[in-house]
This record gives C-alpha cells, structure tokens and sequence, in this order.
C-alpha cells in the first residue's frame, strides 16, 4: 500500500509537471494557479519538524499489530464511504449541477451518518499493542506548536504564500454573518474531514497495514474528493492536481494525527487552509 500510494503521487506529480509546468489549482473560487512545490516545501518542513520532535506516549501500535474482526469491518465501511462520497460528488457536479447542496448532503451521510451507524451496529474488539514507554506530559500537548507554526509561516507568511483568492463574498458580510459563516464552514469541513479521515479512518487502517500506509491511503480519497470542487473537466489533470495538493497536505495531517493523537494541531492546519486566505485578505 505505501509503495503502490507513494507511486500514484510520483506518478501524478510527473504528469502534472508534463502537462501543467507544475502548476495547480490552490481555491474553488476562481482558476489561478501556484506552482505545487509551494504546497510541497512547508509539508516537508513540518514533517520532518513533527519527526525530529519527542513523540508522546499515544504512538500507534507496532505496524502489522493484529485486528479484530470488527475493526477490519469498520475500516472497510470507512473506506468504501471515502471512495462513495469523491464518487459521487464528481458524478453530481459532471451532471451539471452545482456542488452545492449535493456536497454538504453526502458529507453528512457518507462521513458522519454513516461511520456512526457501522460504529453503533460493530464492535471493533480489542487490538493488541505494543507498550510504549511514556514520555512528558508537555511533549504530549504542545510537542507540535513547532512543526504546525513552521507550517502557517512558509504557507501563509513566507515565500511560499498561497495567493488570495475571491474573498468579495467575505467583505459583503457584516462580521457577525462572517463569523457565523466561518463557524459553519469550519465544522462542515475542517472539522468533519478530520474526524473522518484522521480520526476514523486512518486509525483504524493504521492497526491493519501501519502507520504510513495508512496515512498514504487516508490522504489518497481525502484528495480525491476535491475534483468535485477545484475541477477543469479533464479528469487525469484535476485527479493529478488534487494529489499532489490535497493529498500530500493529508500526508502531513496524517502523521501529525499519528504521531500526537491531538486534534488541535490537525483542525489548526486545516482551519487555515480554507479561512487563512479570507482572513488575510481582509487585513
């Protein structure tokens, strides 16, 4: 799985560099383009800060830990919803229809209502560990303030900067509209996806193959469901595109989930993805 996952970003990394010069789409708001090494160089970084910092005592199981039954269940549910929902979405917005609703109503059965009930109706069992000797309380909750401000740095503030997008519909609202909007898209997106992704889904892979094959193959649908959105209509482009932007960013949520079981550090970085640009452009 890591092999054939890291092979499939190589692939579409080459692909794009043939066909685009490199560039990808960064927003659903407009066409622009970036070149995808400006998303590459701050995951890097915050990589290989996460893996330079001590690593509290929630690490994963040992790769190749046993599961039970259940969890394999609920892995596979999980998995099989993920490739649904990046279906479906591309099939509604093919059809010419807007990703509006059809893109918060699959979200809410396909990575919420979904999960809940296979979880309701499944027991995942108990799944052996390996012990793993306890570390600083402090390493534990603030271990990734250093990798997560590296990355807002380079991906908002240096010279990686994304560029803004179209924010006229944030100045037409008066700031409680704007507050309330921000709220709901923060708990639609940010927060579902990395319940979903992170927290359920690659989890429960990580007790089945290990963690970065599980991190490789909880980044490749969470990708892949942005062609619904940031879309051209060629399909190998705008599936190589989203690889190599979304899906190497849930590289570097995945491991930051894997490495600190914290919620903050992943809901931070995905937070500013989609309000950073806003935020800043209203400065």
């Amino acid at each position: 799985m890591l092999i054939a996952g890291l092979s499939v970003l190589f692939a579409s990394a080459l692909w794009l560099a043939l066909a685009t010069g490199g560039e990808i789409r960064y927003t659903a708001d407009h066409a622009g383009t970036r070149p995808m090494w400006h998303v590459w160089i701050p995951v890097l970084v915050g990589v290989v800060l996460t893996r330079l910092m001590p690593s509290p005592a929630r690490a994963v199981p040992a790769d190749g830990a046993p599961a039970t039954r259940g969890l394999r269940l609920q892995a596979g549910v999980l998995l099989v919803s993920a490739v649904l929902f990046a279906a479906g979405l591309r099939v509604v917005t093919d059809s010419g229809h807007g990703a509006e609703p059809a893109h918060t109503v699959l979200k809410l059965v396909l990575l919420l209502a979904v999960p809940v009930l296979v979880f309701r109706l499944s027991r995942p069992g108990v799944v052996h560990r390996e012990p793993v000797q306890e570390g600083p309380v402090a390493w534990r909750r603030y271990g990734p303030v250093v990798p997560v401000a590296a990355w807002l740095v380079l991906s908002h503030a240096g010279p990686f900067v994304r560029p803004s997008g179209d924010s006229a519909w944030a100045a037409d609202l008066d700031p409680a509209a704007l507050l309330i909007a921000m709220i709901v898209v923060f708990a639609v997106n940010a927060l579902l996806e990395e319940v979903f992704y992170r927290r359920w889904l690659q989890t429960r892979w990580e007790h089945i193959i290990g963690r970065w094959p599980a991190i490789v193959l909880a980044s490749l649908p969470f990708a892949a469901w942005h062609i619904g959105i940031h879309g051209s209509g060629h399909l190998p482009t705008d599936l190589a595109s989203v690889l190599v932007h979304q899906g190497v960013q849930g590289l570097f949520l995945g491991y930051l989930w894997s490495r600190y079981r914290l919620m903050w550090p992943i809901l931070t970085v995905h937070g500013t993805i989609n309000a950073g640009p806003v935020l800043l452009s209203m400065l």
